[in-house]
């Protein structure tokens, strides 16, 4: 039987589609394409950038956000709506390019995966990642972050992968009753769900001081659209760097703007917020306001190449055009 909370996570992408369905009359060109948004932690900066304004003040009359559960979902979302803007996976993007689309990544949005955290019951054995060995280790499916991720995590305490099981969950919610039901010794726990259950399990890693950068979310635009939206384009972009400001100055204020969106208590929404601001990979803010941070992507894409999400030759730097970031801020170091 499915608990409690994990139909409650589920039932935020529910709600996430039925907003969608209910906004579709909307203008399409006053709307944005974000993945997960309602669910996972990148997408928080546009709730707060909506709540405050921050859109209109910037000169974008955003309507709505479009969402879905995947990178390759999204951009369909976006070329078939004419959506002129989309936050996803550059693996996605990657993807997309290869056959045929007309994207360009041009701005870093979420520059580290620092929302991951692994976790173990509070009375497990296991005290740090080099007592994985021989463990279960959940992730949620094939060629997917979290696959990627455990890998890194298990390299971070001298571990091989094979030196550990690695077993497929379907997703997080299901990762965390494994490990509640002894199917697995260790699983991923991403905000804002660690804020709900961190007091119930023991972090072992987290991403943040045991992994690399990995500049995993992208916003991406349509070269055939962007030059007549592009003056939208820049103006969504500030908007969100405004949001992502309003929300290292206001953390509070912020977290419960972004528990009404994902409805979440608002003290999740607030720990939430907090924890992720606070947390920095090598001196690198989880959420960026939009300069490439382009050793971070080439580091996540080849991470995705590893697991065969993403295969064939591809160049990073024809990936990304810079033309909508402010001049002084194009490229993150």
């Amino acid at each position: 039987m499915t608990p409690h909370w994990a139909r409650m996570f589920r039932g935020g992408v529910l709600a996430a589609a039925i907003a969608v369905i209910a906004a579709a009359p909307a203008a399409r060109a006053e709307e944005i394409v974000v993945s997960n948004y309602g669910v996972s932690a990148n997408g928080m900066p546009y709730a707060v950038a909506l709540a405050k304004d921050f859109f209109k003040a910037e000169g974008a009359n955003v309507t709505g956000i479009l969402t879905s559960a995947g990178g390759g979902t999204t951009l369909r979302n976006m070329l078939a709506g004419s959506a002129p803007y989309a936050e996803v996976t550059p693996n996605a993007v990657v993807a997309a390019v290869q056959q045929g689309a007309d994207l360009k990544i041009v701005s870093s949005n979420v520059l580290t995966v620092a929302e991951f955290v692994w976790v173990v019951k509070r009375d497990s054995p296991i005290k740090s990642v080099a007592d994985l060995k021989g463990k279960k280790f959940a992730y949620t499916n094939p060629r997917s972050t979290s696959q990627g991720l455990a890998t890194l995590v298990l390299q971070s305490g001298g571990l091989k992968t094979e030196d550990a099981e690695l077993v497929k969950t379907g997703g997080f919610g299901e990762g965390i009753a494994a490990l509640d039901a002894g199917l697995v010794d260790v699983a991923p726990m991403p905000e804002p769900v660690l804020s709900t259950f961190k007091d119930k399990y023991r972090i072992i890693a987290s991403a943040s001081e045991s992994l690399p950068v990995l500049a995993n979310v992208v916003g991406v635009v349509s070269e055939s659209q962007a030059g007549a939206k592009a003056d939208f384009i820049r103006a969504v972009i500030r908007a969100r760097a405004r949001a992502v400001a309003f929300m290292m100055e206001k953390p509070d204020e912020a977290g419960d703007i972004v528990a009404k969106v994902y409805n979440i208590d608002p003290e999740v929404g607030r720990s939430a917020v907090r924890f992720l601001v606070g947390s920095k990979t090598a001196g690198i803010p989880y959420w960026g306001q939009g300069a490439i941070h382009t050793d971070g992507l080439k580091r996540s894409l080849d991470l995705q190449k590893t697991i065969g999400a993403i295969s064939g030759d591809f160049d990073v730097e024809k990936l990304v055009d810079t033309q909508f970031l402010p001049a002084d801020a194009k490229f993150l170091k």
